[in-house]
C-alpha cells in the first residue's frame, strides 16, 4: 500500500508500542516458517524411511535387512533395529542384573519403547513453537489495534474534527495490526496441524516396525499383520 494510509505509513508514524508489535509479528513469522519448512523436510525424509522398511523382511538375514535400511544413523527405523539386536544380546549375555528379573520379552519391549519415546520427543520438538504463535499471535496484532485505535482517537478528540476522512484513516491503520496478527497465526496453525497428521504416519508405522521387531528378536518370526499376505521370518544372524 503506498497511499498515505499504508504500511509505511503505519511504521513511520507509529509509537514505539506499534513498532515493536510489528516487529514481534515479523520475527514470530519468520519462527513460525522456518520451523515448518524444517520439520517439514524432516517428514517427507522419515517417510522415504517408512517406504525402506518393508524391504527389512524381505531380506535373508539380519545383517542385508539393515542394509536395506540404509546407513542413515538418523533412520529411526534402522536405530530401531539395532536397538532391538543390542537388548537382545545384552538380556543373554550377561547376568547378575536387575533386568535378569525381566525375561527377554519384557526387556526388549522396554528398550523399544525408549527408543521409540526418544524418537517421539525429537519429532515433537518445534511443534510446541507453532502452537504458541498460531495463539497469541492474533491477541498480539489486536492488542496493536487497541493501542491504535485508542491514540486516534485521542488525536481526533485534540483536534476537535470528526468528519469521516479523519476517522477512517486512523481507525483503519489501527486495524492492520490486527490482519498482520492474522496473516501470522494462520499459517502457522495449519502448519502445526499438518505436522502432526504427518508425525502420527509416521510414529504409526514406527510402532508397527518396533511390534515385528519384538515378535522377531522374541520367538525369530515376523507376526503376521492383517495385510500380510505372508510371513516373513528373518534368519537370526
Amino acid at each position: 500500500m503506498d497511499s498515505q494510509f499504508g504500511l509505511m505509513h503505519v511504521w513511520t508514524q507509529g509509537d514505539w508500542v506499534i513498532r515493536g508489535v510489528a516487529l514481534i509479528l515479523l520475527g514470530m513469522s519468520l519462527v513460525s516458517w522456518i520451523v515448518i519448512l524444517i520439520k517439514a523436510f524432516d517428514i517427507m525424509r522419515y517417510k522415504r524411511h517408512v517406504r525402506r522398511s518393508g524391504d527389512f523382511w524381505h531380506s535373508e538375514d539380519f545383517a542385508t535387512g539393515l542394509k536395506k535400511l540404509g546407513e542413515d544413523d538418523a533412520n529411526p527405523f534402522r536405530v530401531l533395529a539395532l536397538e532391538g539386536r543390542e537388548a537382545t544380546a545384552h538380556h543373554r549375555n550377561t547376568k547378575a542384573h536387575l533386568h535378569d528379573a525381566l525375561d527377554v520379552s519384557d526387556w526388549v519391549t522396554r528398550s523399544l519403547r525408549n527408543a521409540i519415546d526418544e524418537f517421539t520427543a525429537r519429532l515433537q520438538s518445534g511443534l510446541a513453537v507453532l502452537a504458541s504463535v498460531g495463539s497469541t499471535a492474533p491477541f498480539i496484532g489486536l492488542f496493536g489495534t487497541v493501542w491504535g485505535i485508542y491514540h486516534a482517537l485521542m488525536a481526533i478528540g485534540s483536534a476537535g474534527n470528526a468528519t469521516i476522512d479523519k476517522v477512517a484513516g486512523p481507525i483503519g491503520e489501527a486495524l492492520i495490526m490486527t490482519a498482520l496478527g492474522l496473516a501470522v497465526a494462520i499459517p502457522a496453525v495449519l502448519g502445526y496441524n499438518a505436522l502432526v497428521r504427518g508425525n502420527k504416519f509416521v510414529l504409526g508405522k514406527l510402532n508397527s516396525f518396533a511390534h515385528d521387531l519384538h515378535a522377531y528378536f522374541v520367538t525369530g518370526a515376523r507376526v503376521q499383520g492383517s495385510g500380510d499376505s505372508t510371513v516373513v521370518a528373518l534368519k537370526k544372524g
